[in-house]
This record gives structure tokens, sequence and C-alpha cells, in this order.
């Protein structure tokens, strides 16, 4: 069985990946199993250069199969903002909820049709030197007006996606996994890594 360590030590991310890929010939591993993996500075000005830069890092150390990812929300209005600076939107060691709100802050007094967004997933694989790829996902929506639902994590609860009409907070795990940008991203990377384990077993 091919073992694949996420480059991830977020919880959270972790158990939405595990999960998409489930059912796979693979054993999966994180970042939370492997404590001798020194911390990854993601410095790159792209998702994609930093989901890369974070399973090439890990794949230096083990040898083995790495995915990443690298997720940014992206809000029209602040040109952009927070985008790759999402995680840390509100400081180096900020928690959700103070990017949440400061994220809502900035966003005080403009009206709903103008608080357009998208969130954009970059998901990426190294197997070897040869097999190096990225996977995007990208889900448009609104920034709400105020945190709506209890679940998801992130900036889950004031991103809403106006073909249903609910926060990503609002949605079930499983049906979020199906409309996400990281479930989008994901797709693709699982049908990669169904390619690539079919070549492995032929060996």
């Amino acid at each position: 069985m091919v073992e694949v360590v996420i480059s991830s030590r977020n919880r959270d991310k972790v158990g939405e990946i595990k999960a998409m890929l489930d059912g796979l010939p693979i054993e999966i591993r994180s970042l939370l199993d492997c404590p001798f993996i020194p911390p990854i500075e993601e410095d790159g000005n792209t998702l994609a250069e930093n989901a890369m830069k974070k399973a090439s890092s890990v794949h230096d150390v083990t040898g083995g199969w790495c995915i990443a990812d690298d997720t940014g929300l992206f809000v029209d209005v602040l040109d952009g903002a927070p985008g790759v600076h999402s995680a840390r939107f509100a400081g180096e060691k900020a928690t959700y909820d103070e990017n949440r709100k400061k994220l809502l802050a900035a966003l005080e007094g403009i009206p709903f049709e103008k608080r357009t967004a998208r969130f954009i997933c970059c998901m990426a694989l190294v197997v070897d030197a040869d097999r190096r790829e990225v996977f995007e996902g990208i889900v448009e929506g609104y920034i709400t007006e105020k945190e709506v639902g209890s679940g998801g994590f992130g900036y889950d609860s004031i991103f809403m996606l106006p073909q249903i009409g609910k926060t990503f907070a609002e949605l079930s795990f499983e049906r979020k996994n199906k409309v996400s940008h990281r479930g989008v991203a994901l797709r693709k990377l699982r049908m990669r890594l169904e390619e690539l384990l079919s070549i492995v077993n032929r060996q």
C-alpha cells in the first residue's frame, strides 16, 4: 500500500482531505504524525507556489508521495485580499474568529451585491522528481454581513454560495465536500491518484 503524507498540521483540512480520498488503496498520514518535520514557511506569491513548496519540502524529507493544500479567499472590493494571506489575515497566529472579524470589519457598510468573492484551493501532488502537479478548485460567492451557521472552519460562516443560498457553515460535512473549492480540487487530485496507483499496481 502506498503511503501518502498530507503536508499540514491543520486538523480541519486534514479531515476533509482524508474524507475525499477515502477508499483509495493508500495509507494517509499528516504532519501531525511527523513531528520531526520542521515548519514550512509559506512565502510564495501564489497559492500554487505555496502548495507545491509544502508538498516538495515534505517529499524531500520522506522521499514518498506527498500532497499539500493552500487555500485563499479573494474579495473583489478589497482588491483580492486576504488572498494568499487568508490564514494570517489578522496576524501570524490569528485564530479563525479573528480573521473573520477583521474581514467583516473591512467590509462594513459595503452592500451585499458588491461583496463578491471567491474561494480558490490549490492541491499539490509530489510523487517523485518528474511527477509534480497542482490541481485547482474555484467557487464563487458572497461575503455575508454577519456569521451564519455553526459548521465548517475558517471563513465558512461568512461565505455564501448564491446557488444554494447558504454559507459553507450551514452545510453538512458531506454536502460541503461536494460543492467546495477544496472538494473540486480534491476530485481532480483523486482521479490522478487513481491513475498513478494503477500504474504502480501493474509494475
